[in-house]
C-alpha cells in the first residue's frame, strides 16, 4: 500500500488545518494508522494514532486537545486535525499504517511521503 499524506502549506500561528492521508494499492481499512511529524534537527514524533474501527484513538499527551484524529474508511482517507498551530508545530507530517496501534513509529509497516507545514508567527 503506499500512503500520501497532503494538506500542510503555510499558516499563521492560531490558526486550524486539516491534513489528510489517501491510500493506493490496498484500503486503509485493514490498518491501525497514526501521524508522526519531524521538525528540522529533531526525531520524529509521534502525534495520534487511530485503530481500524475508527473509534479507538491514541494521542501523544501534547497533543491532547489541540490535535484530533480520525479517519473514513468509505473514503480511504485518514485526517489529522490541528487547532490552535503554534510555530513549534513547524514539520513535515507524515501518516503511517500497519497491524498494530502504537506510539512507536517501529509498528507502522507503511508510511506515506510527508506534507510540509510551517506555521508563521
Amino acid at each position: 500500500v503506499q500512503l500520501q499524506a497532503f494538506g500542510g502549506g503555510l499558516v499563521q500561528a492560531g490558526d486550524s488545518l486539516r491534513l489528510s492521508c489517501g491510500a493506493s494499492g490496498r484500503t486503509l481499512n485493514f490498518y491501525s494508522m497514526g501521524w508522526f511529524r519531524q521538525a528540522p534537527g529533531k526525531d520524529r514524533e509521534f502525534l495520534a494514532a487511530i485503530l481500524r474501527n475508527g473509534i479507538n484513538t491514541l494521542y501523544a499527551d501534547s497533543m491532547k486537545g489541540r490535535f484530533t484524529i480520525s479517519r473514513d474508511n468509505a473514503k480511504n482517507t485518514v485526517y489529522l486535525q490541528m487547532n490552535s498551530l503554534k510555530p513549534e508545530d513547524t514539520a513535515v507530517y507524515y501518516c503511517a499504517g500497519g497491524p498494530l496501534y502504537s506510539r512507536s513509529s517501529a509498528v507502522y509497516d507503511y508510511w506515506g511521503q510527508g506534507t510540509e507545514l510551517t506555521v508563521s508567527s
